[in-house]
């Protein structure tokens, strides 16, 4: 087994954490991404996040296992440097598929990212947004006036989306959360949960006037005219779970937390 080590570089006890397992198990680690079976991530969920996308990137579909050397660590195991092999060999895997962000600018230039959290789209200045909501091709929302939308997957429902006020989501429940931020109107609309395999059309009314940024995870597009997202089934991330660790459960459990 090949393990490849990413760690929260700016968290001393991170780093602290990446040299002794270099140290303890060197024969295991490996400085090349290509020839890994699996990335250790050392820090929080934001690293973790960070990882994932290196998995996705890779193209080798390497598995992903987080040790939690961050504040929240939310989809972390705990940390220990015992038995790590171990631990890597029982691990139960998670798959998660990435949402796909096609963006449309206001001059016209194209471009496409990924979110395994989250897509969001965000006001730019003072004026608020207003988007027009399309599911599969059908008219949902004629005009949404808001502070943003976040669109986000069972993983990132309980990021971004959870502070928006959006639902928690189980991440066996093939949905989509849809979540307005700070609404204006319509006033009481407090947005949708859609299946996984829709897609979702947004168009800025007024792109110019009222200005409007995309992003997926840490990819920004300024100026957004038109944005379209789909989950990308064609890709999966594993994520490794030590067996006591059952995330669903953590997943609940977190809907009932005040």
């Amino acid at each position: 087994m090949k393990i490849f080590l990413i760690s929260a570089h700016d968290v001393e006890k991170a780093k602290l954490a990446e040299k002794n397992i270099k140290k303890k198990y060197s024969k295991y680690v490996t400085e090349d991404i290509s020839t890994a079976d699996v990335i250790l991530v050392l820090g929080g969920d934001g690293t973790l996040l960070h990882a994932m996308h290196k998995s996705m990137k890779s193209g080798n579909n390497i598995r992903v296992f987080g040790m939690n050397r961050g504040s929240i660590g939310f989809m972390m195991n705990g940390y220990s440097e015992d038995n790590l092999i171990k631990r890597l060999k029982l691990a139960h895997n998670v798959t998660l598929h990435p949402l796909k962000m096609y963006a449309k600018t206001v001059d016209g230039k194209e471009y496409e990212a990924y979110g395994m959290n989250d897509v969001s789209l965000l006001r730019e200045t003072k004026q608020t947004a207003k988007i027009k909501i399309i599911i599969d091709d059908i008219l949902r929302m004629e005009e949404l006036i808001c502070d943003g939308l976040i669109i986000a997957t069972p993983a990132g429902s309980t990021a971004y989306n959870l502070s928006a006020n959006g639902p928690i989501i189980p991440l066996n429940s093939n949905i989509l959360a849809l979540t307005p931020i700070s609404p204006f109107r319509p006033r009481r609309w407090s947005g949708a949960l859609l299946p996984n395999n829709c897609t979702i059309e947004l168009k800025i009314i007024k792109p110019k006037y009222r200005p409007v940024s995309a992003v997926a995870d840490f990819t920004e597009i300024r100026d957004v005219a038109y944005v379209k997202v789909i989950e990308d089934k064609s890709i999966k991330i594993n994520l490794m779970f030590d067996p006591e660790l059952n995330l669903d459960e953590r997943i609940r459990k977190e809907q009932f937390t005040f």
